[in-house]
């Protein structure tokens, strides 16, 4: 047996999102997202599945806190919803709304656990799409007092937060591949969005450092890594370029303060280009306290003419995929994490989120979920040859703490290391909860 030790400091968590596991939709003041819009319109989410009532953890958060102390995490990562807190996306607080994150801070911090709050994990207002969403660079300005209104709350409680998740999937995802809310098909929609969600992350940095001096920030990016098929060239540069869209578009701005000018000519020969005015980059490259990383899968990669923007196709390594369809590469988890490193330099990194989909039903009052426990195995390890390897990894939160909404899949597609009954919301922790309590307390598990 092998035995794989991380350091005492390294912190552990578990992570959630509010769309997909609040419910109470309309309850208590919120607004509708972009995301009730989206998932009650026929033909965008699997089974014509929503939020409406998710996990109903916005009823059963106490439950939840619990299984979070049993499970032995020091953080855990969730987001707050911007239309339950400020239902017109601007101006007045919901009282109500507000009040239920300070319960849930206090909840956690009663037991334990420390809160580390993402502001923005997709959930726009609705009558802020109406006026244009993240195409209009005034949806920056209205995140900037969103986020402001959010650190005087709980800036006090609350040390660790980060500005935006996955950008990529906010951005191209949704706007020009059209697959998430609000489901357009424009690229230059996409580069306008990807734009305005930096711009957004620098000015709420800038409010941050006056309102919470003492606190820490950053952003959490997704990537992931494409080995090339070959050492031929093409192949090479296929790989990086496409990467590129995900890492360097994200990444170059925030660290470098400039588009990466390969990516820009690709745009620009598909008629669209980032409108970047003075001031943006310089806002956008303001230092950040860390780094989040969310990582899945990655395949190799070829070149192939034709094959989308930047002439990519991507080749599974193995037969080997979760049950979402994504092919497991643990090893790119390496790759990325030192390759991140190679490229930014000693930049914090926290790898807020990293799981596994596996379908597995509850069988006598448990839920044998093997593969996910091996796929944690397979990423751990990865971590720690990355720590060896002298990359600051600061801590590792497992995506995800429950069973929830999986965005345009709907129900069907479970990540959680606890099952839901989305009937009678009874939360059944799985094996890999008890093998992640385990590794949690012992600091090390065995290959």
């Amino acid at each position: 047996m092998t035995t794989i030790e991380f350091p005492k400091d390294l912190k552990w968590g578990a992570a959630t999102a509010s769309y997909q596991i609040e419910g109470a939709a309309n309850e208590d003041g919120r607004s509708p997202s972009i995301w009730d819009t989206f998932s009650h319109a026929p033909g965008n989410v699997k089974n014509g599945d929503h939020g409406d009532e998710a996990c109903n953890s916005y009823h059963l958060y106490k439950e939840d806190v619990q299984h979070l102390k049993k499970l032995g995490v020091g953080l855990y990562r969730f987001s707050i919803a911007w239309p339950r807190v400020i239902p017109e996306g601007t101006g007045e607080l919901n009282s109500k709304g507000v009040a239920y994150y300070h319960n849930l801070i206090d909840e956690l911090i009663e037991n334990g656990i420390e809160p580390m709050i993402t502001l923005y994990h997709w959930d726009l207002p609705q009558v802020l799409q109406d006026k244009g969403g993240w195409e209009s660079r005034e949806t920056t300005d209205a995140f900037q007092q969103y986020a402001e209104a959010m650190f005087k709350e709980f800036g006090e409680k609350v040390n660790k937060w980060i500005t935006i998740n996955e950008p990529w999937c906010a951005s191209f995802l949704s706007n020009y591949l059209g697959i998430h809310a609000p489901g357009k098909t424009d690229l230059q929609a996409g580069v306008d969005v990807a734009h305005n969600l930096l711009l957004a992350h620098g000015k709420a940095v800038k409010s941050f450092r006056e309102l919470v001096p003492e606190g820490e920030i950053g952003y959490a990016p997704n990537a992931t890594w494409l080995e090339p098929f070959s050492p031929a060239e093409e192949d090479v540069n296929a790989a990086r370029r496409g990467m590129m869209w995900q890492k360097e578009w994200f990444m170059d701005p925030v660290f470098k303060g400039s588009y990466p000018e390969e990516l820009t000519s690709i745009f620009e020969n598909n008629n669209a280009s980032p409108k970047v005015e003075d001031g943006d980059f310089e806002l956008i490259s303001q230092p950040i306290d860390f780094m989040g990383i969310n990582y899945y899968t990655g395949s190799l990669a070829r070149h192939k003419e034709g094959e989308g923007l930047f002439e990519v196709e991507e080749v599974p390594l193995d037969y080997r995929k979760t049950d979402i369809g994504w092919p497991i590469y643990a090893d790119g988890f390496y790759k990325l994490l030192t390759d991140l490193n190679d490229t930014y330099g000693d930049v914090p990194i926290y790898i807020t989120e990293n799981g596994a989909c596996y379908n597995h039903e509850v069988e006598d009052g448990r839920v044998r979920d093997q593969e996910r426990i091996d796929y944690l195995k397979q990423h751990l390890t990865s971590i720690h040859r990355t720590i060896k390897a002298g990359v600051p990894i600061k801590g590792y939160i497992v995506w995800s703490l429950l069973d929830n909404f999986e965005w345009a899949e709907g129900y069907e597609k479970r990540f959680g290391i606890i099952h839901v009954n989305y009937r009678t919301f009874e939360r059944t922790p799985k094996d890999s909860y008890y093998w992640y309590r385990q590794t949690i307390q012992n600091g090390w598990f065995e290959l």
